[in-house]
C-alpha cells in the first residue's frame, strides 16, 4: 500500500514538474533585470529627474517670495515675470546655451566658447545609439541644469522690481540665459579654463547665485530706485503686500534646494555617492537655519526687535553660502558658514541703501555678496581649494557678467527705455502695464 502511494505521488510531481518547465523557461525569457552599467546610469537619470522636480519648486518660491515683498500694486506684474522668465529659459536654454556650456568637444574657442548648436536628446528607447551608461540620460541632465539656468534669472526678477518694463526686461531674460549664464558657466561646469585652473564650486554659490547677483545690480545701477525711495537724505521703506507669501516662497526655496545641491552631486551609482547626497542634505538644511538664526539674532540686537524680512533673507544668504561646497564641511562647519551668510544680509541691505542702489527684495545682499562669501569660505573645508584662484575666478566672472549685462541693459535702455513712466509706476505696474491687479477688491476703485 505504502509503496503505491509513494508511486502516485512520484507521478503526480513529474507531471508538475512537466508542467512547470515552460512557465520557468517563460520566466527567464521575461527576465529583464538592468546589467551592473544599467543600474548605475538609471539611478542617477532618476536622481537627476527628482532633483530637477525640486529645482523646478524653486520658480514657484521666487513667484512667492518676490510676490510677497512688492507692494500690492505690483504682484501681478511680478507674477507675470516669473512665469514669463522660465518659460523663455525653457526654451532658449535648448535652442542655444545648453551646448554652449556643454559643448563636449565642439568648444568653438577651446576651454572658453563652447558650441553653437540646437539641444538633441537620445533617440526614443536608446533605439541604434551606444549610450553612455557612466553617467545619466541627455534629457535628465538637460532637464536639471535648466533649472539653474533658469533660477539664475529669476534672481534679476526680484532685484528690479516695480519700475522696468516687461518687455525689455525679457529680451535681457534671453540674452542670460541663451548666451552670459551658459559661457560662464561653461568655464567651471562645462570642462573650461576656470576649471582647469582648479576653481572649486559645487553648486554654483557663484555659477548660478553671484552670475544673478552681478546682473541684478548692474540693472539696478542702470535702472536707478523707485520713485520716493531715497528722499532728503533718508530712506523710505516700502513695505511688501504679503509677508505670508514671502515666508511661504521661503520655505518652497528651501525645499527645493534640497534637489539644487543634492543634485550637484552628479551621481547616484554608488553606496558613496548616496551617503555623500544625504551629507549634502544635512549640510544645505544646517546652513539655513543658522543664516535664519543669525539674522533673527543680529536684528534684535540691532533694531530692538525682529525683522522678518531679514531672517527670510538670512536663510536664503545661508544657503547661498553652502552652495558652493556643501558635500566637506561638518555640521558645525555648515552652521558657521550659513550663519556668516545671514550676518552679511543684515550688514549689506542697509549698504546698499546708503549707496541708493534699490534691491526690492534682498536679492543682491543674498545672492551676490553671499555667494562670494560661500566661494570663498570652500577654502575653509576643501583641501582642492586655493584662495587665489576662488578669488580669481568670483573677479572673472564678475567682471564678465558685470560688463555683458551692462551693454545689453544700456542698448534696451537706449533702443526702448527700461523704466516705466512716473505715471505708471505712482498708478502700479499691474493696472498701468497689465490692466489687471492682484488683489482688485482692495484698490479702491
Amino acid at each position: 500500500m505504502r509503496k503505491e502511494l509513494t508511486n502516485k505521488l512520484g507521478t503526480v510531481s513529474l507531471a508538475a514538474l512537466l508542467l512547470a518547465v515552460p512557465q520557468l523557461a517563460t520566466a527567464q525569457e521575461a527576465d529583464v533585470t538592468p546589467l551592473n552599467a544599467d543600474i548605475g546610469f538609471i539611478f542617477t537619470t532618476f536622481m537627476f529627474l527628482v532633483s530637477g522636480f525640486l529645482v523646478f519648486f524653486m520658480a514657484a518660491g521666487f513667484a512667492m517670495l518676490e510676490a510677497g515683498l512688492v507692494r500690492g500694486k505690483n504682484v501681478a506684474m511680478q507674477l507675470t515675470k516669473n512665469m514669463a522668465l522660465f518659460s523663455l529659459a525653457s526654451l532658449f536654454f535648448y535652442i542655444l546655451g545648453y551646448n554652449l556650456m556643454y559643448p563636449g568637444d565642439g568648444w568653438t574657442i577651446q576651454n572658453v566658447l563652447g558650441a553653437f548648436s540646437v539641444t538633441a536628446l537620445e533617440p526614443v528607447g536608446l533605439e541604434g545609439v551606444e549610450a553612455d551608461l557612466t553617467y545619466a540620460s541627455v534629457g535628465s541632465d538637460f532637464f536639471f541644469q535648466l533649472m539653474f539656468c533658469a533660477a539664475t534669472a529669476s534672481i534679476v526678477s526680484g532685484a528690479l522690481a516695480e519700475r522696468i518694463k516687461l518687455w525689455p526686461f525679457l529680451v535681457f531674460v534671453i540674452v542670460l540665459v541663451a548666451v552670459i549664464y551658459p559661457v560662464q558657466a561653461s568655464w567651471k561646469w562645462g570642462g573650461g579654463f576656470l576649471d582647469a585652473m582648479g576653481f572649486q564650486d559645487f553648486a554654483g554659490s557663484t555659477v548660478v547665485h553671484s552670475v544673478g547677483g552681478w546682473a541684478a545690480l548692474t540693472g539696478a545701477i542702470i535702472l536707478g530706485p523707485r520713485l520716493g525711495k531715497y528722499k532728503d537724505g533718508k530712506v523710505n521703506p516700502m513695505p511688501g503686500s504679503n509677508l505670508a507669501l514671502a515666508t511661504l516662497g521661503t520655505f518652497i526655496l528651501w525645499l527645493g534646494w534640497f534637489g539644487f545641491n543634492g543634485g550637484s552631486q552628479l551621481y547616484m551609482d554608488t553606496s558613496g555617492n548616496v551617503a555623500d547626497i544625504s551629507r549634502i542634505f544635512s549640510n544645505t538644511n544646517t546652513a539655513a537655519a543658522a543664516g535664519a538664526v543669525a539674522a533673527l539674532i543680529l536684528t534684535q540686537l540691532l533694531y530692538k526687535k525682529p525683522d522678518l524680512t531679514m531672517i527670510l533673507n538670512g536663510a536664503l544668504a545661508g544657503l547661498v553660502s553652502i552652495t558652493a561646497e556643501p558635500l566637506t564641511p561638518s555640521l558645525v562647519s555648515a552652521t558657521l558658514i550659513g550663519a556668516v551668510g545671514g550676518v552679511i544680509v543684515v550688514f549689506a541691505v542697509p549698504l546698499l541703501d546708503r549707496l541708493k542702489i534699490d534691491d526690492v527684495v534682498g536679492a543682491i545682499p543674498v545672492h551676490l555678496f553671499a555667494g562670494i562669501w560661500g566661494t570663498l569660505a570652500v577654502c575653509f573645508t576643501n583641501s582642492a581649494a586655493s584662495f587665489s584662484v576662488q578669488l580669481t575666478s568670483i573677479v572673472i566672472v564678475g567682471a564678465f557678467v558685470t560688463v555683458a549685462s551692462a551693454v545689453v541693459w544700456l542698448v534696451l535702455k537706449a533702443m526702448f527705455g527700461l523704466r516705466v513712466s512716473e505715471e505708471a509706476e505712482i498708478t502700479g505696474l499691474d493696472r498701468s502695464e497689465l490692466g489687471m491687479e492682484a488683489y482688485p477688491e482692495f484698490s479702491g476703485s
